[in-house]
Parts: structure tokens; sequence; C-alpha cells
């Protein structure tokens, strides 16, 4: 059974591979857009309908595009959607999910000195999140209050600072901020299914009926299209965080994740006016340095990071890997190759937080890291960092046998 845990592995190295071509392509295209959108000139001598042109010079060779607020007069013979690479961002994401968070339930998604909680209870509670977090934001945009552009988005930052808040009190640090990154993509790539490309389709129905397309549903579609402009490099962040303890693990991490949501709409702006050749508002970016050195002072108050695997949820596996024979020399092996830096208060230089907020310094967490020895160290060389502390092929070997037998002791 302990090829399962190479496997699983593997599957979760493959879903993220995937998940990250498909951003690229859609973060790329979307900021495309974006820019190209706010790059277009009028000019008298354009077709009837057309709103503006931008001529672009890339690869060797020019583009000459023209943009239609509704639509052209004839719908052309070919027309390029662009709506897949939204569709599987969200689908990979959703599968990296299902296999790092509720594959793993007990280790990276309940914290139960935060809510004492099973795994089928902690993944309803994700799955009916993210669900009702589209409902409540789709609500708030056909309100009244959908009117109002800016208001609107001052409202749905109340919502998410409400949301990175009560994500910290139902999982760990880590997966708090995941899920604040999940429940956010959702919402954007929600936005293309349910809204921007059906709206689209409609418009391409009225003209090959010969109707003429109502405005309004290019306005909605722009609208939607521009809260996901501004939401795009915070849900970067998040799915990013979870490599570094410092910005999910802290007592303030909601109160980070609130700034960070700020930092995205500064950037943003920064990119948005220049594209639009209204200027090269600088201000942005010292703003957006002060919010990040306020992130770094948060992250230290107060010292002891918050959100690390207690003895109480591991118990099932302190059980299965304490109780090996080998598990007194692996002990002995992890205290003097591994806990130098996975510690409260790692003792090699140039580190002051354990790596991905990981402790190694008593038989309960070693017992609840032993998946990760055994891959990290054990089937592979990435730890420790260029083998800084000398560990020997036997002792990989020996973290091998402990995995593995623990792993068949358990199946027999």
């Amino acid at each position: 059974m302990y090829e399962y845990a190479i496997a699983w592995e593997w599957l979760a190295f493959a879903a993220r591979w995937f998940h990250v071509i498909t951003a690229i392509a859609w973060i790329g295209s979307s900021f495309y857009f974006i820019a190209l959108d706010l790059g277009l000139v009028k000019r008298p001598h354009l077709p009837a309908g057309a709103y503006g042109e931008e001529w672009q010079v890339h690869g060797g060779g020019f583009y000459h595009i023209q943009k239609y607020l509704v639509a052209p007069a004839q719908m052309p013979e070919h027309l390029t959607w662009f709506k897949y690479e939204s569709y599987f961002t969200w689908i990979s994401g959703f599968l990296m999910l299902c296999i790092v968070y509720y594959g793993g339930a007990d280790l990276f998604l309940i914290d139960r000195h935060v809510l004492d909680i099973s795994p089928p209870v902690a993944i309803l509670i994700s799955l009916a999140s993210l669900a009702l977090g589209w409902v409540a934001y789709d609500l708030l945009c056909k309100s009244p209050l959908g009117r109002n552009t800016w208001g609107l988005m001052a409202v749905l930052y109340v919502v998410l600072v409400f949301m990175a808040w009560g994500y910290t009190q139902l999982f760990t640090g880590r997966a708090a901020f995941l899920h604040l990154g999940a429940f956010t993509a959702t919402i954007m790539s929600a936005n293309v299914f349910m809204i921007i490309i059906p709206n689209q389709k409609i418009v391409v129905a009225d003209l090959i009926a010969g109707r003429v397309p109502d405005p309004k549903y290019g306005q909605v579609a722009k609208q939607r299209s521009l809260h996901n402009n501004y939401l795009t490099l915070p849900v970067i962040f998040f799915m990013l965080s979870n490599h570094y303890p410092l910005s999910f693990g802290t007592q303030f991490n909601w109160v980070i994740a609130a700034l960070v949501f700020l930092m995205g709409v500064t950037i943003r702006h920064w990119f948005n006016t220049t594209h639009a050749r209204k200027g090269r508002p600088t201000w942005t970016w010292i703003v957006t340095v002060i919010l990040f050195i306020l992130i770094m002072w948060l992250s230290t108050v107060p010292k002891l990071l918050t959100g690390d695997t207690d003895t109480a949820t591991v118990a099932p596996a302190f059980q299965q890997f304490a109780g090996d024979p080998h598990f007194p020399a692996v002990k002995q092996l992890v205290s003097t190759r591994c806990s130098m830096c996975h510690a409260a208060e790692p003792v090699y230089e140039g580190i002051v937080r354990p790596p991905k907020g990981v402790m190694l310094e008593n038989d309960a967490e070693i017992a609840a890291h032993a998946r990760e020895i055994y891959i990290q160290a054990g089937r592979s060389h990435a730890m420790p960092p260029g083998n800084i502390t000398d560990i020997t092929p036997d002792e990989r070997k020996l973290l091998v046998a402990w995995f593995e037998s623990a792993v068949e002791g358990k199946t027999q």
C-alpha cells in the first residue's frame, strides 16, 4: 500500500501542473484583453458600430484590431471564444483541492484547536462556502447596488474580508488562505460560465436572427470582467501562499488577506491606467510597498505561528507510525537531520520559522508528517535541501523501511 503514497504524490503533481498551465492561459488572455480594451483609439474612419481600434506588433507581424461595443452588422464566418481557459483552470484547481485538502483533511484542512470537526463535515463546509459564495455575489451584482460599480466593489471587498476572517475560524491557516483563493476564483470562473459567455451567446443569436442586440448584455459582462481583473492578483497570492507559512500561519492572517486584496487593486490600477494612456500613477507602487511592509510586520506579531497540527489531530497517525519497530531510530535520525530547521525556534542560520510551518520536535509531529518525510527524504532527495545535514543513503533507506512497514502492518 505504500505505492499509494507515491502514486498520490504524482497525481498531485500532475494536477498542479495542469492547473498552472490553464491558469497561465486564462490570466494571460484576460490581461491581454484588458490592456487591449483600455488602449483602443477612436478614429473617424472606423466602420459603423465600431468603438475603437488598435495596431499592435508581435512576432514580426502587424495586427489591426477593432472592437464593437455591441456587435458588427454581420456575423463573421469564424469567431474565437475565450472560455475554456477559465473552465479548466477552475476544474484543475478543484481537483487540487480534492487531492491535497480533502484527501489529507486531517493534516491540511482541519485544525482541532480552531474547530473540532470530522473530515466529512469539513469538506461539506468547504463545498458549501464555494457554492453559497457565488450565489451571494451574483445576487449582489443583480441587486440595485449593482448599478453602482465602485459601490458594489466596496461591498464585495467587505464580503471578502469577512470570508478571510471566517475561513480562519474554520480551517488551518494554510487551508484558510487556499479556500479564500478558491472562493474568489469560483466567483471569477462562474462570471465567465454563468454571465459573460451566455450574454455573448445571446448577442450572437440576435445577430443570426437579424435582430438588433441589446447593449445591456455587453454592459453586464463588462462589469463582471472588471471584477475578475481586480481579483486576479490576490488569487495568485493565495494559491502561492501555502509555500510561505509567514503569510497564512500567524494570528493576523485574515488581516494580511484583507491587505492583499488592496494590493491587487493598487497594482492593477497602475497597469489599467497605463494601458489607457492616462499616465503612470507611481503612487500606486508606493502604496503597494507600504502595504507589503505592513504585511511583513503583521506576520511577526505574535512570534509563534498558529494553525499547526496538534497531537489530537494526528492521534491515528501516531498510533500507526510511532508504534513501528523502526520508530526509535527514525526519531533519532529526524532529530539530528531535520529538526534544526523544522522546530518552533530553528537553529539553522537564516531560518527564522519552520519551513511550511512543519515542526518535527516530538513523536506526534514526526508521526503526523510520516508521509511527507517518506516522500521528501526517503524516496527522494528533496530534503534536506542540498543535503546540508549529510543524511546518508542508509538513513534514507531507514525512512523508507519505517513508512512502508508501518503502512503494510496497518493493512494486514
